[in-house]
């Protein structure tokens, strides 16, 4: 069963909330899984619905119903009168579950150019696309705007969860491409989520000008937060 694959992929080393898991129903019938991913500096966690409900719309869906059986799930009242949601008692064996793994052979340049169609920019009308390397796979993410402009994700952040929640922990590098950008360089944010996940892996990224450059993840944000002491 899916709840039982996506109790085992949450993320949660700071906290008590080790079975935070949620599945978002798009309008096409997809199920878009999504488990808690903590971070180090807590303000940064992707809770089970909020990063579900981006991969949804990241996706060109529409999310209109959510599965769970974690209780009191963050903002989940929030949520659900945003996007009108309905919760169900589980996920039908019908629907197809969102599966966001590409093939290392694809045209890297091509995919990057066509996901950042795919932005969700009602707000800032400047796209972002990334590609996440895992072992043998890519997971893509674009940026996701909402109505509240501090609960949208960037595109790192929404192929990580998507990574996470499909039960891959491993990175190697990740492609990110701005095409209205000049520099493209990540935010703060997404840097200090990438130091957690990957602090030897690289970036790639694809300017505005069509040029690229590649740094190291650790050069990108010298004395990131850490604790030894903080998880419970």
């Amino acid at each position: 069963m899916i709840e039982k694959s996506l109790k085992e992929r949450v993320y949660s080393p700071y906290s008590d909330k080790d079975s935070e898991w949620c599945v978002i129903l798009g309008s096409s019938g997809t199920a878009y899984p999504g488990v808690r991913v903590e971070n180090i500096s807590f303000p940064l966690t992707i809770t089970s619905i909020h990063g579900a409900i981006c991969s949804c719309l990241a996706n060109g869906d529409k999310p209109v119903a959510y599965v769970t059986d974690f209780e009191h799930l963050e903002m989940e009242g929030y949520w659900t009168e945003q996007f009108s949601l309905d919760k169900l008692d589980k996920v039908l064996s019908s629907a197809p579950i969102y599966d966001p793994l590409l093939p290392l052979s694809i045209d890297t340049e091509s995919e990057l150019e066509k996901l950042s169609h795919q932005a969700v920019i009602p707000h800032s009308d400047f796209p972002v696309a990334a590609l996440l390397k895992t072992g043998d796979e890519y997971v893509p993410g674009v940026n996701v705007e909402l109505d509240s402009w501090a609960l949208g994700l960037c595109a790192e952040r929404v192929a990580l969860f998507r990574a996470v929640s499909h039960g891959i922990t491993e990175f190697s590098d990740i492609l990110v491409a701005a095409p209205k950008g000049d520099f493209n360089s990540p935010c703060g944010a997404c840097r200090q989520v990438l130091m957690e996940w990957m602090p030897r892996g690289r970036i790639n990224l694809h300017h505005g000008d069509n040029s690229h450059s590649t740094h190291n993840i650790k050069d990108l944000l010298p004395y990131a937060f850490s604790s030894r002491n903080l998880s419970l």
